[in-house]
């Protein structure tokens, strides 16, 4: 495995420099140097695990039924047919070990550091977020053996249920470490650009993740008591994420949000990507081939009043042309290069934040939490709590606010009423636990929308929710129009370990099938 931690040392001893000159005096106090250097890893660690969500938000995006090829464009074969190669996603994996040596280097200067506890327990915490992005995307992993390069330049390839576990095990010692700190120094907006110091919210993302993974597995027979225990485990005093867990170290126009910029506009004011479009599978659950959602529509795509440019993947014959100058998933106005307004839904402007956890997700997750009875409480409570959360991070402007100008609880009693017959919006009116579930999922994936897709794609794999017919139109076909896929729905299953690792870790590199090798939890 090549790694650059190298280069992330080197920048933070000049970012230390730049702020005290002595900073490799050896007169000075080590452990002040130590401290320095941490906290200054550490911002910039959160903000690269921030970079990282858009990048599994497009690799979810395209697998996962949310983006198409727009007309006028060729080069998408792989996409097209799913004939993926192991060169197609390699900085998935090398930019997630990457953040991963950042949060290793904050852990090991921090440990056993009352002071720095905080800071310790934060690098814990997003460094289980890394690894569970990995295993959902490739299965088996380097772990134990991974982030020492000093002395295992091959590691091996863990079992990814044991890495499931064990991250469950380092998001219960992070919680503790937070909850037994003497006198830490508190984290700030400078250092925690995720949560500026709060540390009850920290202990409650810590916990969203630990349900996320509890649910993940909870289908998996070996792993179901695993998963009841964990779950029932879990502190309800301290309890889950209430809202969205967004990062934003001060995302400007010539900064801008990583969303932002792969999916809108770059520093210049172009179009990021004029290639792709949003589907017709996506768009049926606003415009009316499936559900009827005119609030959540109308800010998410252009026109869509009138006529939002959309697709099915691997369709050009027909394939649309995106608006001129416009993204199809931003709604403001474009005057020119140095006049782009800021907006509401997905693409809000460059200074939005961006989202590690929605709270609407953490409501589903809650939602199947109950439904399976490993959570007290009624599930169309925490259902209900979810299409809300989601309608107000969309309703959300740059600055995190929802405006006087939209309201939230209206609008979403309009969307109950104009399904009134469908349970996936009313959960009330679902007869069993299986339509109950597939109310869940699909208000899961309807609200990871462009902003969590990877989740939304793994959602899918392990519950097949939504629900897809490979023989149906576009509207109910997730798949490619060209799919090559031999499996039932016509989709991959994962994507391949990546060409560096045959290069630098050939003794343990796995070649896989992306239509028959699944990820550990995948039960399809």
């Amino acid at each position: 495995m090549k790694l650059t931690f190298k280069y992330w040392i080197l920048g933070a001893l000049v970012l230390a420099s730049t702020s005290c000159d002595s900073y490799l005096d050896i007169n000075e106090n080590p452990n002040a140097a130590t401290s320095a250097s941490a906290l200054l890893v550490l911002p910039q660690a959160i903000t690269s695990s921030a970079t990282l969500s858009s990048s599994y938000n497009s690799y979810g995006g395209h697998f996962g039924g949310f983006i198409a090829n727009a007309g006028g464009f060729s080069g998408f074969g792989n996409l097209f047919n799913y004939q993926i190669v192991p060169g197609d996603y390699n900085t998935l994996w090398t930019n997630t070990y990457d953040n991963l040596q950042d949060y290793r280097y904050v852990i090991e200067q921090t440990e056993g550091n009352d002071e720095l506890a905080y800071a310790n327990a934060a690098a814990k915490i997003m460094t289980a977020l890394n690894y569970q992005r990995l295993v959902d995307a490739f299965n088996d992993i380097p772990y134990s053996e991974a982030l020492n390069s000093n002395t295992t330049l091959t590691p091996k390839y863990d079992n990814a249920a044991i890495v499931y576990q064990d991250l469950v095990k380092q998001l219960d010692d992070a919680i503790q470490t937070i909850a037994t700190a003497k006198f830490p120094k508190n984290l700030n907006s400078s250092s925690d650009p995720l949560f500026s110091g709060n540390m009850t919210k920290w202990k409650q993302f810590a916990n969203t993740l630990k349900l996320r993974l509890f649910i993940r597995v909870s289908g998996v027979a070996s792993l179901s008591d695993f998963a009841q225990k964990g779950i029932r485990s879990i502190d309800a005093s301290v309890g889950f994420i209430a809202d969205d867990a967004i990062v934003n170290p001060g995302y400007v126009k010539d900064k801008p949000n990583p969303l932002w910029n792969a999916w809108a506009y770059s520093t210049t004011g172009t179009l990021s990507n004029s290639s792709r479009t949003a589907t017709k599978f996506s768009f049926g659950f606003y415009k009316g081939q499936k559900l009827t959602d005119n609030g959540r529509g109308s800010v998410i795509y252009k026109n869509f009043e009138t006529n939002t440019p959309v697709n099915q993947l691997g369709n050009e014959v027909d394939a649309p042309t995106i608006v001129t100058n416009y993204s199809t998933w931003y709604t403001g106005t474009f005057g020119s290069a140095s006049s782009i307004s800021n907006s509401f839904g997905i693409m809000k402007g460059p200074s939005q934040g961006q989202p590690l956890i929605l709270a609407a997700e953490s409501h589903f997750l809650q939602a199947e939490a109950r439904l399976k009875g490993y959570l007290t409480g009624e599930p169309k409570d925490s259902f209900n709590d979810g299409i809300t959360a989601s309608f107000k991070y969309l309703y959300k402007d740059v600055t995190n606010a929802v405006p006087a100008t939209k309201d939230v609880a209206t609008d979403v009693a309009t969307y109950k009423k104009d399904n009134p017959d469908s349970y996936l919006v009313n959960i009330e009116l679902s007869k069993t636990a299986a339509e109950k579930l597939e109310a869940i999922i699909t208000q899961k994936y309807i609200a990871l929308n462009m902003i969590n897709s990877d989740e939304a794609w793994n959602e899918f794999r392990r519950t097949a929710f939504p629900v897809t017919d490979p023989k149906g139109d576009a509207y109910h076909n997730i798949a490619s129009l060209l799919s090559n896929s031999s499996r039932p729905d016509k989709l991959p299953s994962r994507v391949l370990y990546p060409s560096s690792e045959q290069s630098y870790n050939a003794t343990n590199y796995k070649s896989v099938n992306q239509f028959s090798d699944l990820i550990f939890w995948d039960p399809n």
